[in-house]
């Protein structure tokens, strides 16, 4: 039984672009009504201009900022920043010794706190992990047992240790690597023991109050990722909060040990008991001689409790940067800290070390608003740049295809709009702010999205020199030129994506729009080019070849074409074979046999046909 091909509908996939776009510019006005959505793309700081923040670093007790501490600084200002949901905020050094926070656009009140406060650095015991999202009544999302860190333990006894020596009293190992996705233990229980806690580990600081606090917080949520005063809280009671990354969250007991109690911590490749180098990353920790007494204490406490409640965290601004479970007593103040580090995570973690070793408070040196006229002219020179190549584009296309070249036009002006209603979206709904560099991926996407126009036009012409008519032309082309589209625009997506995750700052802009216009490149040939030639080929004037409809087959060079039973057909001329679809037949539908003998007819005929022409 013969299989009739997919039937094309176009007029489905214009309707579908339409209700697209429609609902873009519904959810805009919606939200331009009702929230604080705007009709404009938000811009970033080289086209709108913002607030500009010095900061210098000064360590409490006086001594010298060091580079490290100021990058890291800097670190803690991004991660507040980025989680506060400001986009294109420039955070860079100046001199090596202050600090320069640029913010686009009016930045909120809590946003310019969180840039001015300083951060702090604390360890404290641990009560409770549980997975990052919250715990909703009748369901359990968190455990008591298996640590969620970043992979560090400091030493356990030998035989139950992962990968340790157990041969000195500083080393460490890491634990499970998969300890942070484990979500399906029930929530912690509240002590119900009556009396004060008795030591920061005692379980009797899981209040009901505490539980509650753990059970709703939700460390997916950026805004509980922002660090700062709110999040650090008071030293001295039990709190909860999220690891860095906001893939866990823990109830920690009091501080035990504050980061100026930190002598320095460095990384390298672990060293033996006899002196030999290992292929393993470690980070080596080691206290003042305050902290020093405290730690031991601390070591000695936890080594005898169960998992998780034989960790400690390290809290950077509020936030878990390391969870290590102790595995023997360190009583000389000197730690290794192993796991599943790479050279680059290692060194990380002691950076973040020292600056708890170095507690920096910022001085606010200036803040003003930065001119954004510089930035205006340029955004005006760049629409300018967009609209001549855009008019430049719709030239050539009338020039070389005539009435065709309006659907050229008509598919840039479709594919402007459609951009337009995502980054605004966008800017909306993640914060996305367009820069300069950004302007220039759009006007790139120009040339793209012609050329993708170009292929498919082409490929068209050629198959109407072949002799076929504009219908049979266009669903023939269209299979042809879909594979190419496809193979350029993925090259231009795949680049677009390595450049946005290998570049930085204003780079990464122009990475980004240039990969979001490539994609909206194939959603408007899909739903609005393609299906539009499928319904300017039915139309008389595309049709019959009219000489200013740009496929005139006689202008095009087109040959003639046999069509079977001993039947040739002119440059232009229908062909009821070739254009009646497979399986269509007696009221159009033929069998396959009988397609067999036509065949058999046309090939015996053919050289006859030739015969009479000559």
């Amino acid at each position: 039984m013969a299989t009739t091909p997919r039937r094309e509908r176009p007029v489905r996939a214009l309707v579908t672009l339409a209700i697209l776009m429609v609902g873009l510019v519904g959810a805009l006005l919606a939200g331009d009504r009702w929230s604080d959505a705007s009709l404009t793309p938000k811009l970033a700081l080289d086209l709108e201009g913002g607030t500009e923040i010095i900061l210098q670093p000064v360590a409490t007790g006086g001594e010298a900022v060091t580079s490290d501490a100021i990058n890291q600084a800097i670190d803690v200002i991004r991660q507040r920043v980025d989680a506060s949901g400001v986009a294109e905020a420039e955070i860079t050094s100046q001199g090596g010794t202050n600090i320069v926070v640029a913010l686009p656009g009016t930045p909120t009140e809590e946003t310019l706190r969180l840039v001015r406060e300083s951060a702090q650095m604390v360890f404290r015991p641990v009560l409770a992990v549980a997975g990052p999202q919250p715990v909703t009544t009748g369901e359990d999302d968190a455990t008591g047992e298996e640590p969620a860190d970043d992979g560090a333990t400091v030493d356990r006894p030998a035989d139950d240790a992962d990968d340790a020596t157990g041969d000195t009293a500083d080393d460490a190992t890491a634990p499970d690597e998969d300890a942070d996705a484990a979500t399906d233990e029930p929530s912690p229980e509240p002590s119900g023991e009556a009396g004060e806690p008795t030591n920061p580990s005692d379980l009797a600081w899981l209040t009901d109050d505490l539980v509650a606090e753990f059970d709703a917080l939700d460390c997916t949520d950026p805004a509980n990722l922002r660090g700062g005063a709110a999040l650090v809280g008071d030293p001295d009671v039990a709190v909860v909060t999220c690891d860095v990354d906001g893939t866990a969250k823990f109830a920690l007991g009091p501080v035990e040990i504050e980061g100026d109690m930190i002598d320095g911590a460095s990384s390298g490749l672990r060293v033996t008991a006899q002196g030999a180098y290992t292929n393993e990353w470690v980070v080596n920790l080691e206290f003042d001689s305050e902290g020093t007494a405290v730690f031991a204490d601390t070591t000695t406490r936890l080594l005898s409790l169960e998992s998780p409640r034989d960790q400690f965290a390290i809290v950077l601004d509020g936030l878990v940067i390391s969870a290590p479970a102790v595995n023997t007593v360190i009583p000389n103040g000197q730690a290794e800290i192993s796991g599943s580090f790479d050279q680059k995570s290692a060194a990380t973690l002691a950076r973040q070390l020292n600056f708890g070793s170095l507690p920096l408070t910022f001085e606010v040196r200036s803040e003003e608003q930065i001119s954004a006229t510089l930035g205006t002219e340029q955004l005006q020179r760049g629409l300018l740049a967009g609209l001549i190549g855009l008019l430049l584009v719709g030239l050539y296309s009338l020039a070389q295809y005539r009435a065709l070249g309006f659907v050229t036009i008509a598919s840039l002006v479709v594919a402007g709009a459609l951009a337009y209603l995502t980054i605004t979206t966008l800017s909306w709904v993640q914060g996305y702010r367009l820069s300069l560099p950004g302007v220039a991926g759009l006007i790139v996407a120009i040339g793209i999205t012609a050329d993708s126009f170009i292929v498919y036009f082409e490929r068209i012409k050629d198959e109407l020199r072949e002799g076929r008519t504009l219908a049979a032309a266009v669903a023939t082309g269209w299979a042809r030129a879909r594979r190419t589209i496809l193979a350029s625009d993925a090259v231009s997506l795949i680049a677009a994506i390595v450049l946005y995750f290998l570049a930085v700052g204003g780079v990464r802009g122009f990475a980004f729009t240039l990969g979001l216009t490539t994609v909206i490149d194939l959603i408007v040939v899909f739903l609005f080019t393609h299906p539009l030639l499928l319904l300017l080929s039915k139309r008389p004037f595309f049709a019959e070849g009219h000489r200013f409809s740009g496929l005139d087959p006689t202008l095009l060079g087109a040959r003639r074409r046999y069509v079977g039973r001993g039947r040739v057909a002119e440059a232009g001329e229908p062909a009821a074979r070739e254009a009646q679809p497979v399986g269509a037949g007696a009221a159009g539908r033929t069998t396959i046999a009988e397609r067999k003998a036509a065949a058999r007819r046309g090939a015996v005929e053919q050289p006859l046909a030739e015969g009479k022409d000559a």
